[in-house]
């Protein structure tokens, strides 16, 4: 498997929790961004981008620009810091996310060669999460390089575009928490 980095976007304003800090909710015992993180023990870079918050694993810190700026901006910040071919992006909010799939999607990019830009997970209601994703660096650099000022645009301007391969979320870990029900649905699903 080609070496990889990762970029966690952990800067969003989660309206849908009145604005509580999603990254440093709990599932179990652990911050949903610890959860994350700890599927990423086989990059060489994993760049958080957002503020600053404590967590268990040592990575690299951004802020997007503006703070707040969505996951364009925040993706943009991630890039400046990251040297792979390879670079993942993951949400903060991933709380089943694990070390297997992280691979299998660098894996899956690795195997359908130069053509494919992106290996995307599709959940299990077929929705493609963009933030569940392994890109290929300089693709992103130009789709990037492409929209101009990055500040509130949708992640989807940024990675539509690219040539993808859809990779089914076969142990159903592309479940975030957007809501308040999602979040306990999650600790229900971490006790059982």
């Amino acid at each position: 498997m080609t070496p990889y980095d990762v970029i966690v976007p952990a800067g969003g304003a989660a309206r849908r929790l009145g604005g509580a800090d999603k990254p440093g909710l709990t599932v179990g015992e652990t911050t949903l961004l610890d959860r994350v993180l700890a599927a990423c023990t086989g990059a060489r870079t994993t760049v958080v981008v957002g503020p600053a918050r404590p967590t268990a694993a040592g990575v690299r810190r951004t802020r997007e620009q503006p703070p707040g700026g969505g996951p364009v901006a925040a993706v943009a910040a991630g890039l400046d810091l990251v040297t792979a071919d390879t670079v993942l992006l993951l949400a903060a909010d991933l709380p089943f996310l694990d070390r297997r799939t992280v691979d299998r999607l660098a894996t899956a990019l690795d195997d359908g060669g130069p053509a494919v830009e992106a290996a995307v997970l599709v959940d299990a209601g077929g929705r493609d999460q963009p933030l569940a994703a392994a890109y290929r660096t300089a693709a992103l650099r130009t789709a990037l390089a492409a929209l101009g000022d990055p500040a509130g645009l949708p992640l989807r301007r940024l990675t539509g575009g690219l040539a993808t391969l859809l990779v089914a979320d076969t142990d159903n870990v592309a479940y975030d928490c957007d809501t308040w029900e999602d979040l306990e649905q999650a600790r229900e699903r971490d006790r059982g």
